[in-house]
C-alpha cells in the first residue's frame, strides 16, 4: 500500500529520511566490525611472530605450530583459525608494518587475495584499486590473474619506473586518453579457444553478452551506449562497433574490433569516425572523443607509422582469450626499463 501524505505530511518523504538513516547506519556497523575483525587479525599475527622470534623458531618447526593452534583454537572459538587463515594473518603482520595502514573498506577475503603478491608495489596498486573500484573479491581475483598491473605498464610506454610507484601510491588515476588503454586487452571471460577463428560481428555478439565482464576489463568509467552505432555521410552509412563514454574524461570512447592484424586503412577509419563524433555528436561540456582499435596483431612500428600523424586520439591494442603468462609482461617491463637506463 502506498501512503504519500497524512494531514499534510509528506509521509513518503519521512519513509525515505528513515530508510536512509537505518542504511547508513548499518553501513557504519558493517565497516566498523569489519575493521575491528582486521585490527584482531593483524594483532594474532604480531603475536605469532614475535613469540616465534623469541624462540628462535625456524620455518619448519612455525608449521607445525600453526597446525596445532589451529587445531584448538577451531575447537574453541569455531571457523576463522584453519591453518591458512592463521599463515595469512602473520602476512599481514608482515607486509603491514602499521595497523593503521589497513583499509576498512576491504574484507578479510579481499586481504587473503593481497596477501598472495609479494611485491609490494603491485600489492599497493590492488589494494588501491580495489578500493577505488569497488571490486568484489571475483573481480579482485580476476585482475589479479589477469596481470593488469603488468599490462598497464606496459600500455603506458616509457617512463615505467615513475609509473610503477605512481600506480603503486595511487592506484590508476585516468587524467587522459592514455590512462584508459592496455595492452592486450584480456577477454578469457568469452571461452574462446585461443586458435579458434573468429568473425568480427561473432566477437562483438559474445562481448556484448558478456558486458559486465567487458566493462570491467575496459575499467573505471565505462558506460556502455550500444553496438553498429550510425554514421552518415553524403547519404552513405557507416557502423561504429562499439560506442562508450567514459564519465572520469567526458569522452565518447569509440572501439573498432579486428579479428586480423592491425592495416593502415584501420586509422584512416577511425579517424574519419571520431571526426564525425567530435563534429556531429559532441556537446559542449564533453572533450574530444578517443578511438580504441582491438586487433588480433599488431606490429609495433607499424602501428606508429598509422596512428601517428592523426588529428584524433587513436590507439591500437591487442586482444588475447587467455590470460597473460605473469614471468612474460615482467620481462617486457624490465627490458623497457633496462633500455630506459
Amino acid at each position: 500500500m502506498e501512503i504519500n501524505t497524512i494531514a499534510g505530511l509528506d509521509v513518503t518523504e519521512l519513509i525515505e529520511e528513515i530508510h536512509n538513516l537505518v542504511k547508513n547506519s548499518r553501513n557504519r556497523i558493517k565497516a566498523n566490525i569489519n575493521t575491528e575483525l582486521l585490527v584482531t587479525y593483524w594483532n594474532i599475527g604480531k603475536v605469532i611472530i614475535e613469540k616465534e622470534t623469541n624462540s628462535n623458531v625456524d620455518d619448519q618447526t612455525s608449521r607445525k605450530i600453526i597446525l596445532q593452534i589451529s587445531k584448538i583454537l577451531t575447537e574453541r572459538l569455531g571457523k576463522g583459525f584453519s591453518r591458512a587463515n592463521l599463515f595469512n594473518m602473520r602476512k599481514l603482520y608482515l607486509h603491514y608494518s602499521r595497523v593503521q595502514t589497513l583499509s576498512g573498506h576491504l574484507s578479510w577475503s579481499k586481504y587473503c587475495e593481497l596477501l598472495m603478491i609479494s611485491d609490494s608495489n603491485k600489492r599497493a596498486f590492488y589494494e588501491k584499486e580495489c578500493q577505488n573500484a569497488n571490486w568484489s573479491v571475483r573481480e579482485l581475483k580476476r585482475q589479479i590473474d589477469s596481470s593488469l598491473f603488468e599490462r598497464l605498464l606496459l600500455s603506458q610506454g616509457k617512463n615505467n619506473k615513475d609509473k610503477i610507484i605512481k600506480l603503486a601510491q595511487e592506484g590508476n588515476i585516468i587524467r587522459e586518453p592514455d590512462d584508459i588503454t592496455k595492452d592486450p586487452y584480456v577477454f578469457e571471460f568469452l571461452g574462446i579457444p585461443e586458435n579458434k577463428p573468429i568473425l568480427e560481428k561473432d566477437l562483438e555478439r559474445k562481448l556484448i553478452r558478456h558486458i559486465e565482464d567487458f566493462l570491467l576489463e575496459l575499467g573505471k568509467g565505462f558506460m556502455f551506449l550500444g553496438s553498429q552505432q550510425i554514421i552518415t555521410i553524403n547519404n552513405t552509412h557507416y557502423f561504429v562497433d562499439m560506442v562508450f563514454y567514459n564519465k572520469i574524461l567526458k569522452s565518447y570512447v569509440l572501439i573498432e574490433l579486428k579479428t586480423r592484424k592491425l592495416q593502415i586503412t584501420d586509422g584512416g577509419q577511425m579517424n574519419t569516425y571520431l571526426n564525425y563524433y567530435k563534429t556531429e555528436v559532441n556537446e559542449e561540456n564533453d572533450n574530444p572523443p578517443i578511438g580504441i582499435i582491438i586487433c588480433a596483431e599488431k606490429d609495433e612500428i607499424a602501428a606508429e607509422y598509422i596512428l601517428g600523424s592523426l588529428s584524433n586520439k587513436v590507439f591500437a591494442s591487442r586482444y588475447t582469450y587467455i590470460l597473460p603468462k605473469e614471468e612474460q609482461l615482467i620481462h617486457q617491463i624490465e627490458e623497457i626499463i633496462i633500455n630506459e637506463g
